[in-house]
């Protein structure tokens, strides 16, 4: 940390003689609060800074004049946008109760501290105007900051903010307010009086960064401290970000706040004590993720000293969000702790947090215990989502003296479990969403009318724009959604572009942000605008529910193109915000060609309709072309879009040779894995993982190939089908053309559902052909039969010899099934064909996904260019494993 620290001082002071100055009246200080000056610099004219302010030395990297202010104003004084203004030691507007004055600061102004010993106090009687925009906030911070040298870690690099006003605290004679005279934390000066609604100024779209210096030993200061401070106030849209004390504490007063935002603060987010009873809406507590130190996201009491002294503090607070962090010290990070005879009233609360972090409500000291239990704590439609959720009260000797989870879930409509967050705003399926508590209508109406449960709405971000430290830097990501995208509340912590409807102009999807599918999205209208939607490496899409799909019409192409170290993802919002994930979470994707389908009499009139109301498809075109699939992976899709009909995770309908596909993935469908519906597509390097219906399924005239197609079945023995399942038409089981593709290097591993449907391998029907080669099918003892060929059409095709299954491996425990004529097992046929082998022990076949047995490979480019020669059999080998570096599932 020294070294740390001496780094960024020795930056600091090169970033000066930078900007030519070797100190004038900026200072470095080591952190001991001692001014010092080192004489000598270039400062800016004397016309630059007004008369009650001095000159300062030019900062590196800050275009506009340096002004220090100091000492104690005493008329009223206007700070300007175009001028950054450094702060000398304490810096106090007008004296306790005497020449009062007010502070009135533009917006976009920035105010900074040169050293920990400079921090900023408005005394009784005075005011700040600190009145920001949403576009152009005020930004208090350190010169460190301005230097473009503060970082995450970075705390305590100047003092803070402080309002001192005359509203009532309980640390006073209640008989004798008008004469309070509380001294405030840091020697800021006195607070407290008779005044409830007391007026110290506006505070609104303002930022507090790095204070929280130690002024004097053993007292920090907290970014902003409200002590005594009255309604008269007003304080909306306000943040303290990586704080060493306290965010914000509430010293007595009644202040109410909205919209206040605390991240990074090293001890409590939110304090309050001496009997604080003003109110709080739409607030936002972040622990540092980097799991730095941190406490509570509320530690309250009553006062310290004097458990019942009144008024008792009791605020009332909605919609607050608190999320906490791993960190682990002599006080960890935790939620909400209520004691020392405080009383609240907590509405709409969400607490949630990683698992090391600790408890997320707690409530301690037989006062505060007393009021629960009385009445005067409420603590209603809220959600804990925690690792321990609650500790339960105990008294000095450690005896419970509450069963404070037995009371969180006596109270109305609360939940402990997931809340379904992404980042700090509610998934779509979130259960904060829809069961708030109406607070306005039944408790105060100076609340907002609101239905939902934490700081936010599901679709609006009220921190855009105007904080810092929430959303990704210019340069860190995209800064506007891409044409034909609409930006939306960001659930994953960086830009979020929604595509809704029909795209009917060519959109790239850029990275840099994640997108988001609302319902049905189409790219093109069929056959008649055509779009291409081009997907850059390392993009994520994402589903909100299960009705979100994509679609890519005929005459449309889709150029998904990612690589192995960025692959394009398609997923669930569950996915994207690391919540429990399952099949069927949103729809899927969908390709609608031009190709020839047997579904169709006249190739050039045909339309066909897609599953799930996904659109037309089919045609004469068997070279078409609908974009390309490379380094794509499909998880947790195949909702059911309409009843009895789920989407398959990549479905190919009519989809010509002219498409490019390889190295794509479904994971964890509901329904199929892939399914070809005529067409002739081929596809390389395909990984079909945890599927609960079949991995791959064709029918309708299919004619393409595929090579390197790895099959795994959940390996917790989840719902599972067949790794193939082959149709030629269901309705005309002899259509022509027939599905007749030619499939090489495909490992098949089951397991052992047992249910309507097993986990089964290879099943050949309907009057289907196929030409295989190169595989191996095995599975656990309980998987069901490895290869059957069901329909009298199909058995044909194999009794005649055009249907080929060749230098394949099986080793399961039920190998075939059935026969493909009246004197011909399926298993007789199988041998019979060319270097295939049954073999006992599938210990011998694959080791993991890799296959170790030996037996010969057929060349398969002599048969097609299409096809790679390899030497082995089965999907993967150790030599050749292409699933390495992007998919998914494989080691479970």
């Amino acid at each position: 940390m020294a070294l740390r620290k001496f780094l960024k001082l020795s930056a600091i002071a090169s970033a000066l003689v930078l900007a030519g100055c070797g100190g004038g009246d900026i200072n470095i200080n080591t952190g001991n609060g001692n001014d010092g000056n080192n004489g000598g610099g270039t400062p800016p004219p004397t016309s630059a800074c007004p008369s009650f302010a001095t000159q300062g030395s030019a900062l590196a990297g800050v275009t506009t004049p340096v002004c220090e202010i100091k000492g104690i104003i005493t008329s009223d004084t206007t700070l300007t946008a175009d001028i950054a203004w450094a702060l000398s030691g304490k810096v106090t507007v007008g004296g306790d109760n005497t020449n009062s004055a007010t502070l009135t600061i533009q917006p976009g102004t920035k105010v900074f501290g040169k050293s920990g010993a400079d921090y900023l106090v408005v005394a009784r009687g005075s005011k700040i105007q600190a009145v920001g925009t949403a576009t152009n906030p005020i930004i208090m911070t350190s010169v460190n900051d301005m230097l473009g040298l503060s970082d995450d870690e970075s705390t305590a690099e100047w003092g803070g903010l402080v309002l001192l006003g005359k509203a009532p605290t309980n640390k006073c004679d209640q008989a004798a307010l008008a004469t309070c005279q509380v001294e405030a934390e840091g020697e800021a000066g006195p607070y407290g009086g008779d005044d409830p609604e007391d007026n110290s100024g506006a505070l609104k779209y303002v930022q507090v960064r790095y204070a929280g210096f130690e002024v004097i030993p053993d007292n920090e200061l907290n970014g902003i401290t409200f002590a005594g401070v009255g309604s008269g106030t007003t304080v909306e849209y306000i943040q303290v970000h990586n704080n060493l004390d306290d965010g914000v504490e509430f010293f007595g007063g009644t202040v109410d706040a909205k919209y206040v935002v605390l991240t990074g603060n090293r001890d409590d987010s939110l304090d309050w004590a001496d009997g604080w009873t003003g109110r709080m809406q739409h607030v936002l507590i972040r622990h540092n993720p980097n799991d730095t130190k941190a406490n509570r996201a509320i530690e309250a009491d009553n006062q310290s000293g004097n458990f019942t002294a009144l008024p008792v503090s009791n605020p009332k607070i909605s919609n607050m969000t608190i999320i906490g962090n791993n960190f682990d010290g002599e006080d960890d990070s935790e939620g909400i702790l209520l004691r020392a005879g405080t009383a609240g009233e907590l509405y709409n609360v969400v607490v949630t947090g990683p698992e090391g972090m600790g408890e997320c409500f707690d409530i301690n000291s037989q006062e505060s215990v007393n009021n629960a239990t009385s009445g005067a704590i409420i603590f209603r439609n809220s959600i804990l989502d925690c690792a321990e959720p609650v500790k339960n009260a105990q008294d000095d000797a450690g005896n419970q003296i509450l069963d404070t989870a037995a009371w969180f879930a006596t109270q109305p409509n609360n939940f402990i479990g997931d809340a379904l967050l992404g980042g700090y705003v509610p998934a779509p399926n979130s259960p904060a969403l829809a069961n708030g508590y109406n607070v306005a209508n039944e408790v105060d109406g100076w609340f907002d009318d609101v239905n939902y449960i934490g700081a936010f709405d599901g679709t609006t971000d009220w921190t855009k724009g105007w904080t810092t430290a929430l959303h990704p830097e210019t340069g860190a990501g995209l800064d506007s959604c891409p044409t034909g995208t609409t930006e939306v509340a960001s659930l994953t912590g960086r830009l979020n572009c929604q595509l809704t409807g029909d795209v009917t102009t060519n959109v790239t999807l850029a990275v840099g942000a994640d997108y988001v599918l609302s319902g049905r999205v189409r790219v093109g209208v069929d056959n008649t605008t055509s779009a291409t939607l081009t997907v850059q490496p390392g993009v994520t899409i994402y589903g909100k529910s299960g009705a979100d799909f994509l679609v890519v019409t005929r005459g449309s192409k889709i150029m998904a193109e990612g690589t192995a170290a960025n692959p394009i993802t398609m997923t669930s919002v569950q996915d994207v915000i690391g919540s429990p994930t399952a099949a069927g979470q949103w729809g899927g994707l969908v390709l609608l060609g031009k190709a020839i389908t047997n579904k169709c009499a006249d190739v050039n009139n045909c339309a066909v309709q897609a599953e799930g109301d996904a659109g037309p498809y089919g045609g004469s075109d068997a070279a078409d072309s609908s974009g390309s699939l490379n380094y794509v992976i499909v998880k947790h899709a195949g909702f059911e879009v309409i009843p009895d009909n789920e989407l398959n995770g990549i479905t190919f309908a009519g989809v010509g040779s002219g498409t490019k596909c390889s190295n794509i993935q479904v994971h964890q469908n509901v329904d199929d894995g892939v399914e070809f519906f005529g067409g002739s597509v081929s596809c390389k390097n395909v990984v079909l993982t945890s599927n609960g219906d079949d991995s791959v399924d064709w029918a309708d005239g299919w004619n393409g190939k595929m090579q390197f197609v790895l099959v795994k079945h959940a390996a917790d023995d989840a719902k599972a089908n067949r790794g193939i399942e082959a149709d030629n038409q269901s309705g005309n089981l002899t259509a022509s053309p027939v599905s007749n593709p030619t499939i090489a290097n495909m490992t098949i591993i089951g397991n052992n559902f047992d249910g309507d449907d097993d986990s089964e391998g290879i099943v050949l029907r309907a009057g289907t052909n196929a030409q295989l080669a190169n595989f191996v099918v095995t599975g656990p003892a309980g998987m069901g039969e490895c290869l059957e060929i069901e329909s009298a059409e199909s058995q044909a095709f194999a009794a005649a010899g055009t249907l080929t299954m060749t230098n394949s491996v099986i080793s399961c425990a039920e190998a075939t099934k059935g026969s493909v004529s009246a004197d011909t097992t399926t298993e007789a046929w199988f041998l019979n064909q060319t270097n295939n082998k049954l073999v006992a022990d599938n210990s011998t076949v694959l080791k993991g996904i890799f296959t170790i047995d030996t037996n010969t490979a057929k060349d398969m480019k002599t048969v097609d260019a299409f096809f790679d020669t390899v030497n082995f059999v089965g999907a993967v080998s150790e030599s050749n494993n292409w699933t390495a570096g992007w998919a998914v599932g494989l080691d479970d």
